[in-house]
């Protein structure tokens, strides 16, 4: 059985720092897409950073602020944000796309497993 935790989330003020961590059981990936997405109250969720085969994918809205990184020895996704806004409150989720086209990372619709998501919030 394929799960899929995050953890790391909690409450900051703007221009702080938080560092996302999903741990994946049942599950290693070979071929496959890991990316954070996010989703804030009344929007819709929306792709925040991907990782396939080492080479990363950014939203542009959290480019040159957020790093997206892998362990797989540990079977470990990460997604470290630094100068945080209040914009970027939303819950967070990790997902998996297997056998993924890459160019298409940042649509949910295409991904397999999901985690239950940790909050961040971010005050001005």
């Amino acid at each position: 059985q394929v799960q899929l935790v995050e953890s790391g989330g909690g409450s900051v003020q703007a221009g702080g720092s938080l560092r996302l961590s999903c741990a994946a059981s049942g599950y290693t990936w070979r071929t496959d897409c890991m990316a954070w997405f996010r989703q804030a109250p009344g929007k819709e969720r929306e792709g925040v950073a991907a990782i396939y085969f080492g080479s990363t994918y950014y939203a542009d809205s959290v480019k040159g602020r957020f790093t997206v990184s892998q362990d797989n020895a540990r079977n470990r996704l990460y997604l470290q944000m630094n100068n945080l806004k209040s914009e970027d409150t939303a819950m967070y989720y990790c997902a998996a796309w297997r056998y993924c086209s890459v160019a298409y990372w940042s649509n949910q619709h295409n991904y397999d497993y999901w985690g239950q998501g940790t909050q961040v919030t971010v005050s001005k």
